[in-house]
């Protein structure tokens, strides 16, 4: 159903708009919508929501603003702005594309960046939600997000995880737009198979025994060889 407001003029909504801006109107008494298709099968097209107002402090601008634009109207406008050819989102945001198109094609833009939706990552027996690693954070259960036992970037780097371990994972599970679960012991296997070929080898005793040798001369010294990684030649010996 059509909001009655819908067949205003331009010209008594941008009024309505600059009084909005001006700080006239209290929190949700006044949004300013797009004029698409309420007949569309498309919930997101059907005059969605661009701005809204919020009174509220915010931590560059202050109190200079009190209307603020939408997800929807903001993402398509930032990524022109700041000329991203190809922005990638996962699959909740697939039917917003059509809106996220309809804004670009309806005003001036440095460039008309293309959206593509991917499944987002799910491994085994790890939690990768933001608002529960957050949680974890606030709680005081972690360190901070580099704790070791975070799966964050700087968390798997305190880890031991190389970039190239990273990406090696990424390029094995590759894009895809069905949802599954990856099991983590294949990024441990990536980590494994990246030090195997790159870490030097080496030899500590960690408890040891005293042992007596009654039959090498004493102060004799002898020295072996041992190669740093048998799987890397160029990586050299010692001794």
């Amino acid at each position: 159903k059509n909001s009655p407001y819908r067949d205003r003029s331009p010209e008594e909504n941008l009024e309505l708009f600059e009084r909005m801006r001006d700080g006239e109107f209290e929190d949700g008494t006044r949004v300013l919508r797009a004029k698409i298709d309420m007949a569309s099968p498309n919930l997101h097209m059907r005059d969605p929501v661009l701005y809204r107002i919020r009174k509220t402090q915010h931590h560059r601008t202050g109190d200079k603003w009190c209307i603020y634009p939408m997800y929807d109207f903001t993402h398509c406008l930032s990524d022109s702005i700041e000329g991203i050819t190809h922005s990638l989102c996962t699959l909740e945001f697939e039917v917003h594309r059509p809106l996220y198109d309809w804004v670009l094609d309806n005003v001036e833009v440095h460039c008309h960046p293309r959206q593509i939706e991917f499944a987002r990552l799910n491994l085994t027996y790890t939690v990768l939600s933001k608002r529960k690693l957050l949680s974890l954070l606030q709680e005081g259960h972690v360190d901070g997000w580099d704790d070791p036992r975070m799966p964050t970037v700087s968390g798997l780097r305190r880890r031991g995880y190389t970039p190239a371990s990273i990406r090696s994972f990424c390029k094995t599970i590759g894009l895809t737009k069905f949802n599954s679960l990856t099991d983590v012991a294949l990024l441990e296997h990536s980590i494994r198979q990246d030090l195997n070929e790159t870490a030097e080898r080496r030899l500590a005793v960690l408890r040891p025994l005293k042992v007596v040798i009654t039959n090498f001369e004493e102060g004799k010294v002898e020295q072996l060889e041992a190669v740093n990684n048998p799987k890397n030649p160029e990586a050299g010996t010692r001794t």
